[in-house]
Parts: C-alpha cells; structure tokens; sequence
C-alpha cells in the first residue's frame, strides 16, 4: 500500500498539470498568505488537554468526546469536507487503517463542518465504517485552534469547479477547518498530533499507529 502523501502527491501533480494556469496561480498564491498566516501555532498541541464535544453524527446522534474515551482512547481526525478530494484520499486511507487502530484499542472519529445529510453523503461515496461528525458552524474546531476563512479570491474559482461550501456547510461563512488529527488518550490528552496549513498534507495512518503503539505501551 503507498503512502498516504504519495498518493496525495500523485492527485496534486495531476491537478496542476491539467487546471487553468490562472487557477493554480490563485489558489498558490492563497495557500502560500495562509501558510505565512502561520495558524498552526495556536491549535491544540500534542500534550495538551483536548477540548470536550458534544456533536451529531448522520443520523443527529449526538456522540460525547468525553464518554468515548471513558471507553477507549480515540483518535479524532478533522477534514474540510466531501467536496475535497484530499479529504477523500485521507478518509479512505484511515478507512484501510481502521482494522489496526481497533486492534490498539482505539476509536477513528472524523469531524467536518458539512451539514449530517453532506456528511451521510461523504461516508456512502467512501464506503466509510467509522464515526463521522458534523460540526456546523465549525464551533468545535474554533475551540480547537483551527478555523479560518477561505480567501474571497477563491471562491469564485470554487464555484466553477462545482464546489459550494455554504450549502455543503450551512452557512455563509466559508469558514474551514485547517487538515487536524490527534491521537487522544483516555486522561484527554493529546499524545500525537498533525496540523498543518496546506490542505494537501495529511497525517500518515502508519504515524497514527505508531502513536496509538507508544500510547499502549505507556510511553
């Protein structure tokens, strides 16, 4: 099996290879004022306590942070939506991961601001058979560090790719969460952690693991 940033790496060239030079200008030069932004350095860090959350999954079950890990450590992993088709190599990689992070007794919960009928929708197109959260609004995420506003210059440039986050999320403020994971134990405290402001980059499934096999062994 290739690595998750190899097959990211792959989609990528094929996008810039074939998308309009004047697109891949604009989303460059937006991705580039968003990593010079430098958001990552107020998210969530590893060795600090998770914040708590309360949030519907597809079918409006409301599904406790809290209450899972009283069970089991959980891994929760924040994505930006079906729409991306990042995210979508990301899910079904942690979904081909998902048999080893139940063996380290571990719990996979991705959390997105679509709306759960979006969010039903996202799962049945990946064929995905862990927990999957809407986070409207993006509350969760803000307390998380992670939230921003996607550039005015980009929207237009989403739209004709037919990508519309308002209905996708519910709102109208094209707020986004930045690419999250983190491996919480049952204390709820992060004890491994990706964040990262290019959308492209994702944590490796084998880097869940091997944080998840440090967390079993008491590490």
């Amino acid at each position: 099996m290739n690595s998750l940033a190899v097959e990211l790496d792959s989609f990528k060239e094929q996008f810039l290879a074939k998308a309009p030079p004047e697109a891949v200008k604009k989303m460059m030069a937006a991705n580039t004022a968003l990593e010079h932004a430098n958001l990552p350095a107020r998210a969530v860090a590893v060795g600090q306590q998770a914040p708590d959350f309360s949030l519907p999954d597809m079918q409006n079950t409301l599904v406790t942070l809290s209450a899972r890990l009283a069970r089991r450590p959980v891994v929760v992993s924040f994505y930006r939506g079906g729409w991306c088709p990042y995210c979508n190599l990301q899910l079904r990689a942690l979904g081909q991961s998902l048999d080893a992070i139940e063996r380290l007794g571990a719990e996979l919960i991705a959390i997105s601001p679509q709306t759960p009928d979006n969010s039903l929708s996202t799962v049945e197109k990946n064929s995905i058979c862990f927990t999957v959260l809407s986070d409207v609004g993006n509350k969760v995420a803000r307390r998380y560090g992670l939230v921003f506003t996607l550039a005015e210059s980009l929207r237009p440039l989403y739209k004709s790719f037919g990508i519309d986050i308002p209905a996708s999320n519910g709102d109208e403020t094209w707020e986004l969460p930045l690419p999250a994971t983190y491996v919480i134990d049952q204390q709820g405290v992060v004890r491994g952690g990706f964040v990262n402001a290019d959308y492209t980059r994702r944590m490796e499934p084998a880097d869940i693991i091997a944080s998840l096999k440090l967390l079993q062994a008491g590490a």
